[in-house]
């Protein structure tokens, strides 16, 4: 089977390029229609609950009410999903879109894999770990999926792009179903959901997410191996929030 529609984005590349490209101060593009529309209702299908598998919840100070699973049965149609996202034709069409070249996959996926967040969910505007801290290569793309039917406008949970030089918001990507968002990660690749998820208890903001990773990059871009950098975006608001969450944190782990 055959998940991604790499023919289309085949077709399209030299406008994607151009889209891609013309992003600052870091580069991203946003797609829709990624998995051929009967994939992604197999996808859709197989996504588990969160009380389904070995999800991880752990609350962190800037993340609340997310949920993490990298582990999947054999065979099954999740591992082969993620198996074409990590498979050298996909592959190959990144460094096309990006020009960025001899990208490797992670297949521990590590951070990535099935992301799943519950009501009252959010992650601070932030950004990633550079280094891989096993393999110890760079890390130079995301690409995210997301998986939400009849999302809504008032449900928040927008994947928000910034630019921290200039204090600015560049884009809220809306977490709709079969929307693929790819960036690169670098030191001024500013995301995340920092708006806490306002949905219905029986609604969860699902996604797919798989990195990507380099044996080098470019000197400008070099900096000291750090682990993922947060910054609050709300003013007040948001450092309440990170106080709630924090005591959230350390309840847990006295548990």
């Amino acid at each position: 089977m055959k998940f991604i529609n790499i023919i289309s984005l085949e077709l399209d590349l030299n406008s994607l390029k151009e889209s891609f490209n013309s992003r600052k101060p870091f580069r991203y593009l946003v797609l829709d229609n990624f998995f051929h529309e009967d994939s992604a209702e197999e996808v859709i299908a197989a996504y588990p609950g969160t009380e389904t598998g070995q999800w991880d919840g752990t609350t962190y100070v800037d993340q609340k009410n997310k949920f993490q699973l990298r582990s999947f049965e054999k065979n099954s149609l999740l591992e082969q999903v993620f198996a074409e996202l990590n498979g050298t034709e996909f592959i190959c069409w990144l460094q096309k879109l990006t020009g960025i070249q001899d990208m490797h996959s992670d297949d521990e996926l590590f951070g990535g894999g099935l992301h799943q967040s519950t009501r009252g969910a959010f992650l601070n505007v932030h950004v990633d770990y550079n280094i891989h801290p096993r393999t110890k290569l760079h890390r130079r793309l995301n690409v995210l999926v997301y998986m939400n039917k009849n999302w809504k406008e008032e449900y928040e949970g927008h994947l928000e792009l910034w630019d921290m030089q200039r204090n600015r918001l560049l884009e809220r990507v809306a977490p709709t179903f079969n929307r693929c968002v790819i960036f690169e990660t670098n030191e001024v690749s500013y995301h995340g959901h920092p708006k806490p998820l306002n949905t219905p208890v029986h609604v969860s903001r699902k996604s797919l997410a798989t990195y990507y990773y380099t044996p080098e990059r470019p000197e400008d871009e070099i900096a000291a191996e750090h682990n993922t950098k947060f910054i609050n975006t709300e003013g007040l608001p948001g450092q309440w929030k990170r106080l709630k969450s924090g005591i959230k944190a350390l309840v847990e782990r006295k548990l």
